[in-house]
C-alpha cells in the first residue's frame, strides 16, 4: 500500500507576462510540480482567473491532491502596477480633528502625488471632529469616493475614532482602511499618504482576493489562502481588506524569498532575471536588506524590501544606428509580438528580412528584428547574444538554440558592417555594465564584504545575463536550482510574518515586551503556529524607535514530518557560505536543533599586524542557515540562570567609545527558535526580553547565548 504523502506547499506568481505555480514537499522542499500559464490582466475577473486555471491544472496532476495542500500563497503585481499604472480609485481622506485641528489639517493635507504613468494621484479631502464624522463620510461618497482613508492625530495610540470611522464607511458598501491600519509609528503625514494609497488600491485588490479565495475553497483545500508580503513573509488574504499596500513588492519579495529559503544563500547579491526587467537585491547574514519605500518621491510609511529594477532582462532587445549596437533594452520582444532568435529553428532565418522596429507606439524605430517569409517577426535579443557566444550554462532556463542564434547575428553583422560574435560580445557588454550599477551601490550602500559575496541568478534570463555580470566584476556565481520558478517556490516556502513598530522615548523593558508579544500574536492570529513563532526586536535609540518583526510556519505546515540533514550536508552547505573547506570547519553544539559551525581566520590590520577573525554560520537540523556572524560570544546556559548569565554577558560585550556605550547585539537561541534582539540600551533591558523569550521552559531546558559587539 502507497505511504500517505508528506504535506504539500503550493506557491503562486502572478507575473506580467505568465503565472507560475509549484507544488513542494513541505518535508523534503523537493519541487513536485510546475505549471505555466498566462497572467490574465484583461480578464473580468482579472489576475484570478488565471490563478483559478493554473489550479485547476495542477489539481488534474496524478500526484496532486487538494487534501494534500496544507500551505497555499500567491505573490500578485497588482498593487504595483495600479501605481505605475494610476489605475487607481478616487480617494476621499477623512481628516478626523481634536484639540489642535489647525495643525492636524495642515499635517494630514497633503499634495498629488506624481506617478511613473505622469498621472497624479489627487484625493478629495474632508475635515471633521467626531460628532461629525458621519456626516462628512456620507459628503465624500457624495462627491463620488471609491474608497476613504481615515487619519486622526495619535490615532496609532487612540485607533478609536479612526475604526469607527471605517466601519461606518463600509457600512455605506464603500472601502474603507485608515492611518493605523498601515503603521503604528508616528509621523502623520506620511501615515495619512501612505493610508490614502492603502485606499486607492483597495477595491480592486479586495475584488481579486475573494475571487482568488473562493477558488481556494472550491478546490476543497483546507489551508487558508495566503499572500506576499513586501517584506518577503506573508499574510492572510483578509488582511488585503485592510492593508493591500503591504503587497506593494509582492512579486520581487517572492524571489528573495526563494534566494533565502531554497537556495540559502546567506551573503551575496540575488538577480532575478526575467523577460523585461531585472531586480537586484543584497542579502547579508542570511537577511535580505529593507528600507523605507517610496511613491512618486514621496516616503510611505512602508517597510519594504530593498529592490533595485533595472529595465535590462533576458528579452532585450538591440537598438541599432546604421553601423553599430547603441542600446539594449528597455523594451523586450514580447512586448514587440517577437520570437526569440535563439528558441526557433536556424531554417526559419534564412529568407528573413532585415528590420527596425518601434516595439510600441511613441518608441523610436531603431529596434533590431527579422520578418521570416512565413511572416513571423523574429527579435534579437540580450539571451540570444548569450546562446550565439555558448556561454549559457548547461540546463539553464535560458539555453536555446546556438546556431540559431549565431545564425542571427551574422544576418545583423552583414547590415552594420561588423563581426557577428563582436556584436553578441557588444549585447552582453552592455547589459552587464547596466546590472554592475545597480550591484555597485547595493555593495556600497550596505558595505558588503566582496571576500564573501557571489551573485546567484534567479528567473528564466538568469543564464543568459548573470555569468557575464559575474564575469565583468570577476565575483563568483550559481544560478538557482530551479531558476525559472524560484519566486513562486519562494511563495510557497515563506513564512507569516507581521511587524509592529513604535515610537517611545527610553522604552522600558516593559514597553518592549509589549511590543513584542502583540507582534507575535499578530502572526499567530494570522496562522502561524505558536510554538514556532519567532521574533526580532530592534531598538533604534536616536530615533525613539522600535520596531517587532515575527514570523513563523503555519500549524498545517508544522504538522508535517520534516526532513532532517545528515551533517555533512550541514557542513558542506555551512562551508560554501563563508567559502572554505568543510575541514576547516569546528562544530558548537547550541541546542538540540541548533549548531553553529564556525571558520578561523587571520585578518591584516595596519601597519603588518593580524589579528584572529572568527566566521560563524548558525545551522538548524533541516540544513538552513539561520544566522551569520562574525566573532560572537557563545555562552551556553539554562532557563534557570538565564537573566543572571545576561546581564554579566551584555556588560563583558559592551564597548565604550567617543559617543559612549555600544551594547552588543543579543540572540537567545532554545529549540529551534531564534530571537534576535539589537539596538539595546542597557542589561536589564535584555534580560527582561530573554526571560521573557523563554517564559514556560523547564528549568535545565539548554539555552545558547550569541552576543556580537558593535563599535562605540
Amino acid at each position: 500500500m502507497a505511504q500517505p504523502r508528506a504535506t504539500l506547499r503550493v506557491g503562486i506568481d502572478v507575473g506580467g507576462t505568465f503565472t507560475d505555480i509549484v507544488a513542494v514537499d513541505a518535508a523534503t522542499r523537493e519541487l513536485l510540480a510546475r505549471i505555466k500559464v498566462p497572467t490574465t490582466h484583461h480578464a473580468a475577473a482579472g489576475v484570478a482567473a488565471g490563478i483559478i486555471a493554473g489550479m485547476d491544472r495542477l489539481l488534474a496532476c496524478p500526484d496532486i491532491e487538494a487534501a494534500d495542500v496544507a500551505f497555499i500563497a500567491h505573490s500578485t503585481t497588482q498593487a504595483t502596477n495600479a501605481l505605475l499604472e494610476g489605475d487607481l480609485a478616487h480617494v476621499g481622506v477623512l481628516g478626523l480633528l481634536d484639540g489642535l485641528a489647525w495643525f492636524s489639517k495642515r499635517q494630514m493635507r497633503f499634495g498629488a502625488v506624481p506617478l511613473e504613468s505622469g498621472t497624479a494621484f489627487a484625493p478629495q479631502f474632508a475635515f471633521a471632529r467626531a460628532a461629525a464624522m458621519r456626516a462628512a463620510v456620507d459628503s465624500l461618497i457624495a462627491g463620488g469616493v471609491e474608497a476613504i482613508a481615515a487619519s486622526e492625530s495619535f490615532g496609532v495610540d487612540r485607533p478609536g475614532a479612526e475604526s469607527q470611522a471605517v466601519a461606518y464607511a463600509r457600512s455605506r458598501g464603500i472601502a474603507a482602511t485608515s492611518g493605523h491600519d498601515v503603521s503604528t509609528a508616528y509621523g502623520l503625514r506620511s501615515r495619512t499618504r501612505t493610508a490614502a494609497l492603502n485606499a486607492a488600491i483597495l477595491p480592486k485588490m479586495i475584488r481579486t482576493a475573494r475571487v482568488t479565495g473562493q477558488a481556494v475553497e472550491l478546490a476543497a483545500i483546507r489551508a487558508p489562502l495566503m499572500v506576499m508580503r513586501s517584506d518577503g513573509g506573508v499574510m492572510d488574504t483578509k488582511e488585503i481588506e485592510r492593508r493591500p499596500i503591504l503587497t506593494l513588492l509582492s512579486g520581487p519579495a517572492a524571489g528573495i524569498a526563494g534566494a533565502l529559503l531554497y537556495q540559502r544563500l546567506s551573503d551575496g547579491i540575488f538577480v532575478e532575471i526575467g523577460g523585461t526587467s531585472s531586480d537586484c537585491s543584497a542579502i547579508s547574514g542570511g537577511r535580505a536588506q529593507m528600507h523605507a519605500a517610496r511613491v512618486g518621491g514621496h516616503r510611505t510609511m512602508l517597510r519594504t524590501l530593498d529592490v533595485r529594477t533595472l529595465g535590462i532582462g533576458g528579452g532585450s532587445m538591440l537598438r541599432v544606428s546604421d553601423r553599430a549596437i547603441v542600446d539594449v533594452g528597455p523594451r523586450s520582444a514580447h512586448i514587440a509580438g517577437c520570437e526569440y532568435a535563439c528558441f526557433i529553428s536556424r531554417d526559419v532565418l534564412e529568407g528573413a528580412r532585415f528590420e527596425r522596429l518601434a516595439p510600441a507606439p511613441g518608441d523610436r524605430a531603431d529596434h533590431a528584428a527579422f520578418i521570416a517569409r512565413d511572416g513571423r517577426r523574429i527579435a534579437l535579443t540580450a539571451t540570444c547574444a548569450a546562446n550565439a557566444l555558448g556561454v549559457v550554462p548547461p540546463g539553464a532556463f535560458a539555453r536555446g538554440e546556438t546556431e540559431s542564434a549565431l545564425r542571427a547575428f551574422e544576418l545583423l553583422a552583414r547590415q552594420l558592417g561588423s563581426d557577428p560574435r563582436e556584436l553578441a560580445r557588444s549585447v552582453l557588454a552592455v547589459a552587464a555594465a547596466k546590472l554592475r550599477v545597480a550591484i555597485d551601490r547595493l555593495i556600497a550602500d550596505y558595505a558588503l564584504d566582496p571576500a564573501y559575496l557571489s551573485i546567484v541568478g534567479g528567473g528564466g534570463g538568469a543564464g543568459a545575463l548573470v555569468p557575464a555580470v559575474a564575469e565583468l566584476m570577476q565575483l563568483p556565481f550559481c544560478i538557482a536550482r530551479d531558476a525559472e520558478v524560484i519566486a513562486p517556490i519562494g511563495v510557497a516556502l515563506a513564512l507569516v510574518r507581521d511587524s509592529v513598530e513604535r515610537t517611545i522615548v527610553a522604552p522600558s523593558p516593559q514597553d518592549i515586551a509589549r511590543i513584542r508579544r502583540e507582534a507575535a500574536d499578530r502572526v499567530v492570529a494570522a496562522g502561524a503556529a505558536p510554538e514556532r513563532v519567532e521574533v526580532e526586536v530592534e531598538i533604534d535609540a536616536q530615533r525613539n524607535r522600535v520596531r517587532a518583526t515575527a514570523s513563523g510556519a503555519t500549524a498545517l505546515v508544522e504538522s508535517a514530518a520534516l526532513s532532517v540533514c545528515s551533517e555533512n550536508e550541514r557542513r558542506a552547505a555551512a562551508a560554501a557560505s563563508m567559502r572554505c573547506d568543510p575541514s576547516e570547519l569546528e562544530v558548537v553544539e547550541l541546542t538540540p536543533s541548533l549548531r553553529a559551525y564556525q571558520r578561523r581566520m587571520q585578518q591584516r590590520k595596519a601597519m603588518g599586524r593580524t589579528c584572529e577573525v572568527r566566521e560563524v554560520r548558525v545551522m538548524d537540523d533541516r540544513g538552513a542557515i539561520r544566522l551569520a556572524v562574525r566573532n560572537p560570544v557563545v555562552l551556553p546556559t539554562t532557563s534557570s540562570d538565564l537573566a543572571s548569565q545576561v546581564r554579566n554577558a551584555i556588560e563583558r560585550a559592551t564597548t565604550f567609545g567617543d559617543v559612549g556605550r555600544a551594547f552588543p547585539a543579543l540572540y537567545v537561541l532554545r529549540a529551534n527558535r531564534i530571537a534576535a534582539f539589537e539596538g539595546l540600551t542597557s542589561a536589564e533591558q535584555a534580560a527582561a526580553l530573554a526571560t521573557e523569550e523563554c517564559d514556560g521552559c523547564a528549568p535545565d531546558e539548554r539555552i545558547a547565548l550569541l552576543l556580537v559587539a558593535r563599535e562605540a
